[in-house]
């Protein structure tokens, strides 16, 4: 099987006590080290292994009938551009360390009495550019995966931003949404988890003249304070232990289009401070530095708690909540509108079966329908989508039954479960909400937790209890 470990690095030297030397100084530093004694048998070895490589170390000559460093050099960089690679040149070569250079080498090091010590220099300095890449990696990453969603959002959501509902109050919701749309103004969109406030507040963008520029999202509940100001506000190289490269915030990415601040509601008074200030005069400075950065951003925030409660119990700013509730919208939870459930099923079913052709639609039965309608979601939209996929997946008949729902939902337990005490019955039925849980949170037990109405500490408890920790 084919290494993929990262901390791998290759050299090439035809002087053995020079590649037991490196060898031994590279793996001090946690390195993994093949060593060849030519250029040729490294590019041949990169060639047919095909493996992760951190860095490459080259010596310029490798006697005669081999191609010299500057030659092997080019072959690697053909191959992996992005490969750091270290070229190890005789005292006093000059010229050949500047060609090296020239040929794309991070560093050259003479070999002499003091070549560790130089060897130790140029590891950091190619520490340094390891870490620049796979900050540029993820930067990337997140463009391409912020392209994706403004993709979606904008197919998907299409005129009616695809928020399937019978409602009135939901169609009431959406006459707001094209009302304000435009208005360059903070919105607070209030409801329970699960609710489609994420829906909303695309829709505002979408549906705003914003539309063909940024929609940016940032789950406050998700991240630290500490992160989360360096996420929204960016910061600059050396702003903390770590910052190792200017970083732009949620803020810079989303200028001239929208940023949705979602469970707005668990957030620190000194987050509360500062987003107040950007909101108020639409200019911030990145951590670490005093320079004022002016922006044009509509901010949307979300969040399920009560805010004047958290205000009452001075949690959450009154000034903050003043500015951000210039438009208020107020999202139903889903057995406050059970007309909803069979148009949402239905389109739920439809969507899955898509993604999964191997999966076979078919349609409700009235025993399930029913059931899905009496059932209180505290979960939402979002624990009935969860619900519809689990009784597609398992379902055998030609329709999808009552007994083919999660047992939450029809009110029984599996049958293996019942012919267990009870409190094997109940064990059964309380791993299943944990596992669910956890699910529908995309693995973060934080959010898991808070969707549970448990303190992390007790949910970590019972996830012990239950041998769930790491699943």
């Amino acid at each position: 099987m084919k290494d993929r470990q990262k901390g791998r690095v290759l050299i090439a030297d035809d002087q053995p006590e020079v590649r037991e030397l490196l060898a031994r100084k590279l793996q001090e530093r946690g390195k993994q080290v093949r060593a060849f004694a030519s250029g040729s048998a490294l590019v041949e070895h990169l060639d047919r292994e095909r493996e992760e490589v951190e860095l490459a170390v080259l010596d310029m000559d490798f006697g005669q009938g081999e191609p010299d460093g500057i030659e092997i050099l080019r072959q690697l960089k053909e191959r992996r551009p992005e490969l750091p690679v270290i070229i190890l040149t005789g005292k006093g070569s000059v010229e050949a360390a500047v060609q090296a250079i020239q040929g794309g080498a991070a560093d050259f090091i003479e070999k002499d009495l003091y070549v560790e010590d130089k060897l130790e220099l140029g590891m950091e300095k190619v520490e340094r550019m390891l870490q620049v890449l796979r900050d540029n990696a993820r930067l990337r990453a997140e463009n391409e995966a912020l392209g994706r969603e403004n993709v979606f959002y904008r197919g998907e959501l299409g005129r009616r931003y695809q928020i399937v509902s019978r409602s009135p109050a939901i169609q009431g919701i959406l006459e707001q949404v094209e009302r304000i749309a435009s208005i360059p103004r903070p919105v607070l969109i209030q409801g329970e988890r699960g609710t489609g406030k994420e829906l909303i507040a695309a829709a505002l963008h979408y549906g705003s003249d914003r539309r063909e520029r940024p929609f940016v999202k940032l789950n406050c509940a998700a991240l630290s304070a500490p992160l989360l100001e360096s996420e929204l506000f960016g910061h600059e190289k050396g702003a903390f232990t770590g910052a190792t490269e200017l970083r732009r915030g949620r803020f810079e990415s989303a200028d001239g289009g929208t940023l949705f601040l979602d469970e707005v509601g668990n957030t620190s008074l000194e987050f509360q401070k500062n987003v107040l200030r950007v909101i108020e005069y639409q200019e911030f400075e990145r951590i670490g530095s005093t320079r004022t950065l002016k922006v044009d951003v509509r901010v949307v925030a979300a969040t399920n708690a009560d805010l004047p409660q958290e205000i009452g119990a001075g949690r959450f700013r009154a000034d903050l909540y003043d500015r951000l509730r210039f438009s208020v919208i107020l999202l139903p939870s889903l057995r406050e509108r059970p007309e909803d459930i069979p148009p949402l099923v239905e389109f739920f079913a439809v969507q899955l079966c898509r993604e999964v052709p191997s999966i076979a639609l078919r349609p409700f039965s009235r025993p399930a329908l029913a059931a899905l309608e009496a059932y209180p979601w505290p979960g939402n939209v979002r624990e009935l989508k969860f619900a519809v996929e689990r009784a597609l997946c398992v379902a055998r008949g030609q329709e999808v039954g009552a007994e083919d729902l999660p047992p939450e939902v029809h009110g029984q337990l599996p049958a293996a479960a019942a012919r267990g005490s009870f409190d094997e019955q109940l064990g059964l039925l309380e791993a299943g909400l944990l596992r669910r849980a956890l699910e529908q949170a995309g693995g973060s037990q934080k959010q898991a937790a808070q969707a549970l109405g448990l303190t992390y500490d007790r949910f970590r408890h019972l996830l012990r209890r239950h041998d769930l920790i790491g699943k």
